[in-house]
């Protein structure tokens, strides 16, 4: 039996068997990455799509994803590779590439406006191992990493990625314990370290998606933009009201087809609320 380190979660994973997130399995008792250079997702995106809005805007990224998220967002939109039991379908169909076979790809499509290299679609770092190796990579090749994630990692995962990330979109996907741990099957404070590290290590973008009746109140908007703007950079300084927020408007998906879409001006309500703390606010999913 081996214990996983890389989340709150600290699974205790049986000899072949795969912790909570599907992705890091136990092998002569020792965790690693089954996922390790499996490809479900490749795709050629514009950077604000991850979103970046204020990193390399108008370029191009090779978004790359695996299988495996240690999260259980009902609304999840990528559910046949996040979710254990639909990210095991996923192992049936990812592609295996090395690290090299990968930024090749990444250079190869430099002429077409790419920059480097995103860890997106899935949570990349369940299969954090993979991203390390990549990502050295692509520092040497002369191109960023960008890594989209839930921020739901110990802080000695994030350190040893550091010297490699250029940039994150990290999520804040509320701001009380209540969604987190009944909603999201998450901790709040464990994103709220991440995040508060993250900002003194690269640049760093945040996104809360406002799902109706869930975390869609001025007083929870406030509260959460309040804590953004607190944030500071290793001196101390306060840093907090630079960082970008993307305030992204729910549609109904997966398992939370119970209510309608959040209100277009609702988002903007909410968008006007954190820009009272905030420089750069960004409504996403709407006109």
């Amino acid at each position: 039996m081996g214990r996983c380190d890389v989340c709150f979660r600290h699974c205790e994973i049986r000899e072949g068997k795969r912790g909570f997130c599907g992705a890091r399995i136990c092998t002569k008792d020792k965790v690693r990455a089954e996922n390790y250079g499996k490809i479900t997702s490749l795709a050629l995106d514009p950077i604000e799509k991850k979103p970046l809005h204020r990193f390399y805007p108008g370029s191009m990224i090779l978004s790359v994803g695996s299988y495996g998220c240690n999260l259980r967002c009902p609304f999840c939109q990528n559910s046949q590779i996040s979710w254990s039991e639909m990210a095991l379908r996923g192992r049936t169909w990812a592609e295996t590439v090395t690290a090299e076979e990968l930024v090749r790809t990444a250079e190869a499509l430099k002429p077409q406006g790419n920059v480097g290299v995103a860890f997106t679609y899935n949570e990349p770092l369940v299969g954090w191992e993979f991203i390390l190796d990549t990502a050295r990579l692509v520092h040497e090749a002369g191109m960023v990493n960008v890594l989209v994630t839930n921020g739901t990692a110990e802080l000695h995962i994030l350190e040893k990625l550091a010297p490699y990330i250029d940039a994150m979109n990290i999520d804040l996907k509320g701001f009380t314990d209540r969604y987190y741990t009944e909603i999201l099957g998450g901790s709040l404070e464990m994103v709220k370290a991440f995040i508060t590290r993250s900002v003194q290590l690269c640049h760093v973008e945040l996104t809360t998606l406002i799902v109706p009746g869930e975390n869609d109140s001025t007083e929870e908007m406030h509260s959460l933009s309040s804590w953004v703007a607190g944030l500071t950079d290793a001196s101390g300084k306060r840093i907090g009201s630079s960082v970008p927020l993307h305030i992204s408007r729910f549609f109904p998906r997966f398992h939370m087809t119970d209510r309608g879409p959040t209100e277009i001006q609702h988002i903007y309500r909410l968008a006007e609320e954190a820009g009272k703390q905030l420089e750069f606010v960004y409504p996403g999913n709407v006109p």
